[in-house]
């Protein structure tokens, strides 16, 4: 997509803003929600959120420990609550390890001792089964200490092939 396309999407955007710069800081919900950046999640629709009521959480795998400070942020200093963590089907996160990544960027820099070694310290995440993925994440967060225990913390599954989640319990 050229340069010119976002710009022209943005024109279309801001002429129908209205009073949307006028929303608070804190999400109106108290709702954090951690997800995969995968592109065919759209969280704000399939959980039928407007501008302005959760913050959206975004990282390969919607891991919970990648979005911790985030979190943080978003409790301590504006107010949240709730937290979704919602993983989805067919994941990129379900296909690779941690091995097998770091074996593919060094191979494409054969030699480069600064890509061994910065890729060698780095754990990508990967998990091989979906619902204990999510449990693992809600378990994490319910027992980090710098996580509010004032609201709930609970999983979901978003299935991409129908737009529909569940709870993992």
């Amino acid at each position: 997509m050229a340069e010119v396309d976002f710009k022209q999407a943005n024109e279309r955007y801001a002429a129908s803003f209205g009073d949307n710069g006028k929303l608070s800081i804190p999400p109106s919900k108290h709702l954090v929600v951690v997800t995969c950046m995968d592109a065919r999640l759209n969280p704000e629709e399939f959980l039928g959120l407007n501008l302005g009521e959760a913050h959206i959480i975004r990282n390969a795998g919607g891991l919970a420990k990648e979005s911790l400070r985030s979190i943080i942020i978003s409790q301590r200093l504006l107010g949240t609550k709730d937290v979704l963590v919602i993983h989805h089907s067919d994941c990129g996160m379900l296909t690779f390890t941690d091995e097998q990544l770091r074996s593919k960027v060094i191979n494409t820099h054969p030699g480069d001792v600064a890509v061994s070694e910065a890729v060698n310290g780095l754990q990508f995440g990967p998990f091989p089964d979906l619902d204990s993925s999510v449990k693992d994440d809600v378990a994490f967060l319910k027992n980090h200490p710098l996580v509010l225990k004032e609201g709930d913390i609970t999983g979901w599954v978003y299935e991409v092939e129908t737009g529909k989640i569940r709870q993992v319990v």
